[in-house]
């Protein structure tokens, strides 16, 4: 494997969780949302990622990672009987997301790390490149 394939590896490994950062921040901007019924409820979401393999006939070298999708939570719906709640349904519930802010501040946590990860490995490749080249000198 080529040094500069790890830009690429990381670069990949860097957007997806980039992707994963903005689903994070919407289901946190959602959180509190309510609605009148199950169909218009926000539900939350979360990214698949998938490698991606070299194109070689040797598949077991990996040369990163993409985001394959953005599935919703089928957990279930938090419900409240409010029946003097302006959005209650006929029989008196509104509805929250499936949202739990412990999960997803957890997620956030762990895409910032593997973010962070990812420069610090972009940054190591770069410095060994450059004392590659300085070798000759």
């Amino acid at each position: 494997m080529s040094l500069f394939n790890v830009f690429e590896i990381a670069g990949s490994a860097m957007s997806a969780q980039s992707v994963r950062m903005n689903v994070t921040a919407s289901n946190m901007a959602n959180a509190q949302s309510i609605s009148s019924s199950t169909g218009e409820t926000y539900r939350a979401r979360h990214p698949i990622f998938q490698t991606v393999f070299n194109d070689s006939m040797d598949r077991s070298i990996s040369k990163g990672v993409r985001v394959a999708g953005i599935v919703e939570s089928q957990a279930q719906l938090r419900t409240e009987y409010q029946p003097a709640h302006p959005m209650a349904d006929e029989d008196g519930f509104i509805y929250y997301p499936n949202v739990n802010p412990i999960e997803e501040m957890t997620n956030m946590i762990s895409a910032s790390r593997s973010f962070q990860n990812n420069v610090e490995i972009v940054n190591a490749s770069k410095q060994m490149l450059l004392r590659t080249l300085s070798m000759g000198q």
